[in-house]
């Protein structure tokens, strides 16, 4: 028999486009990038473990993106949007307090991530665990 688990959600996050600087989607006259347009840019792709976190909005949208570099750093794809190489679809959470020049636009469409928690149900929970659920509670109230 398979443990249960018990999952609290704790946010959504927005995927958004990022782009380099004088990117001709650069500017408030294009608000949103539009997704339509993927499929022309050269694409650097956030892979983590064989895993794709955009592969079900690019399904959903029958997108084939023109990938050029595949990696698992975000720090490395922002690095090479900056240098004009391509853009690239990231977590808007990632994207807080960045080093890099570049341009955050939010999708024509947008799509997001679930960010929670699990845990097993039942059974001894850690005194971290306990401490750390009640803070979760007063950080969403917040």
């Amino acid at each position: 028999m398979r443990d249960a688990f018990i999952t609290k959600e704790l946010e959504k996050d927005e995927f958004v486009a990022i782009i380099p600087k004088d990117h001709p989607f650069d500017g408030d006259e294009q608000p949103c990038f539009p997704i339509e347009k993927l499929e022309a840019e050269p694409f650097i792709l956030l892979e983590k473990n064989g895993r794709v976190e955009i592969a079900d909005f690019l399904k959903e949208n029958d997108l084939k993106l023109n990938v050029r570099f595949t990696t698992w750093d975000d720090y490395t794809i922002m690095s090479m949007v900056e240098q004009g190489i391509g853009i690239s679809i990231l977590p808007r959470l990632i994207l807080k307090r960045l080093p890099y020049d570049i341009v955050i636009k939010p999708l024509s469409k947008p799509t997001f991530r679930t960010i929670g928690i699990a845990r097993k149900s039942g059974g001894a929970q850690s005194a971290a665990l306990k401490r750390f659920i009640p803070y979760i509670d007063y950080r969403n109230q917040s």
